[in-house]
């Protein structure tokens, strides 16, 4: 058997050439990759163009194999691009705003850091192809499941459901750190190869269709681990988006209806355990060395020197005394010579070797966040009495007194405080959020002496602009 893979190029094109390769040979391919756990970095998807058409109709048709391409996609998020605990957005973001300093000497890590990105940095080209790569699998199967003819109608609904929740949950990101951006909804690589972005609030008006069908499609079911997105994690997206996007009461209606269907972790030192009640998606580690999170492996300090990122002192003067959130939250770790201590994320305990269980997945939504959607909507409407009591349920279980926040203004500080000691290293949510309160350039500028105000954005790729002119103009400082 003959397989050769061309690797995802400009505009996030992904083009794959299977030759004489019999059914039977493709299906024993799926059952390799799904006996090994996905530890190829392939993806099955990787198929296109007319001499691949029955393939890859083939292909779904049976259940197991488009299971097999679904997980793949949630293998390629865990281990590469934004989503990955390694060196994703939670470390990146956190570094390129004030949570994280780096102590390295890797020079790509040192430019995020010091925000000294250029339109060729090999992290904004590697996150902009893997992410329309992961895009082009999602509408692979979508379109794959409008023409299954084998599969029943629940199967292909669920599939479906997921791939549209994907499709939204990337294009999300992508917005948020490159401004304009083309929604791409096809598997036609010459049509990709020609596209062109797209204003942000359309790209929020995509999204918010995908997650609407993706609702439809899905449900609750056995959740068991949330390894696979459900209804409620499309609506945690969905309410987030709507928050971004500025629709108030959609984003407190849809937060609520999520917090209706799930409960508040009330011991805070369990929140981020594989089996927390709070946790509303999550991806499971994988491999015959790997237990727990990437994030853990990534932000543990475990000698100094050698450390790579420690939490910054902007972070930690934000814990109010007594917050328990400090207390289980952080870690700190001092030298021999007792000279030097710093203070690590240490929400994930365990890296990932350290177990002979997987004790922790890498959580990428959880219900603390849709408290502090709907407070920060209630705000927005004038439910002062609302704001305050969805912050309060966050304060209360951090062993804090309940907010004195009792206006507007001051209610949008206080959601803004609560999310940054609440969801700090988790997804560049604390990037995201010092974007959309306009804050980047007050709070970062005085600590970072390479900030300029252009740097909100992160410019598209060098490459993907001299292929594709129809994705000019380049971002404002670049």
């Amino acid at each position: 058997m003959k397989l050769k893979i061309y690797h995802l190029k400009s505009g996030g094109l992904a083009i794959g050439h299977l030759n004489r390769i019999k059914m039977d040979a493709i299906k024993m391919l799926v059952f390799l990759v799904t006996s090994i756990n996905m530890t190829s970095c392939e993806s099955f998807l990787e198929i296109d163009a007319p001499k691949n058409k029955l393939i890859s109709e083939t292909v779904f048709e049976d259940a197991s194999t488009v299971e097999s391409a679904l997980a793949n996609i949630y293998y390629k998020m865990r281990e590469q691009g934004m989503v990955s605990g390694n060196f994703g957005l939670s470390v990146s973001m956190g570094a390129y705003a004030d949570e994280l300093d780096y102590y390295g000497r890797n020079t790509n890590l040192l430019n995020i850091y010091n925000h000294g990105i250029t339109a060729y940095d090999p992290t904004v080209l590697s996150w902009w192809n893997q992410a329309y790569n992961l895009i082009y699998a999602a509408n692979d199967i979508i379109q794959g499941m409008d023409k299954a003819t084998t599969l029943n109608v629940e199967d292909r609904e669920r599939f479906k459901g997921q791939a549209l929740f994907v499709r939204a949950f990337v294009h999300s990101l992508l917005v948020g750190l490159y401004g304009d951006i083309p929604y791409i909804t096809t598997k036609n690589y010459i049509e990709n190869g020609a596209v062109s972005r797209m204003p942000i609030h359309t790209v929020y008006e995509e999204i918010i269709n995908d997650l609407n069908g993706a609702i439809g499609l899905l449900d609750d079911g056995n959740v068991g681990e949330r390894v696979v997105p459900t209804r409620s994690a499309a609506k945690a997206l969905l309410a987030r988006i709507y928050l971004y996007h500025g629709d108030w009461e959609l984003a407190e209606v849809t937060a609520g209806d999520v917090i209706g269907t799930r409960m508040l972790e009330t011991d805070i030192s369990k929140v981020f355990l594989k089996n927390a009640s709070e946790t509303l998606w999550q991806l499971k580690p994988g491999g015959p060395s790997i237990k727990n999170t990437q994030e853990a492996q990534r932000l543990i300090i475990t000698a100094i020197p050698t450390q790579g990122y420690a939490l910054s002192n902007n972070l930690l003067t934000a814990f109010e005394d007594g917050d328990l959130r400090r207390t289980y939250w952080v870690g700190s770790i001092t030298s021999a010579d007792g000279l030097t201590t710093l203070y690590f994320a240490h929400k994930y305990k365990q890296t990932i070797n350290t177990t002979t269980q997987s004790l922790e997945y890498s959580i990428l939504f959880r219900l603390a966040e849709q408290y502090l959607i709907r407070a920060e909507a209630r705000a927005h409407l004038g439910d002062i009495m609302g704001a305050q009591g969805d912050i309060n349920t966050l304060r209360n279980r951090a062993g804090l007194g309940d907010t004195t926040a009792s206006t507007k203004e001051e209610l949008l500080d206080a959601v803004l405080h609560e999310r940054q000691v609440e969801l700090f290293t988790e997804q560049g949510h604390r990037w995201f959020d010092l974007n959309r309160f306009d804050k980047a350039n007050d709070v970062l500028s005085p600590i970072k002496p390479n900030w300029k105000s252009t740097n909100v954005l992160l410019p598209i790729p060098g490459n993907d602009l001299e292929a594709n002119p129809n994705l000019k103009p380049q971002n404002l400082g670049y």
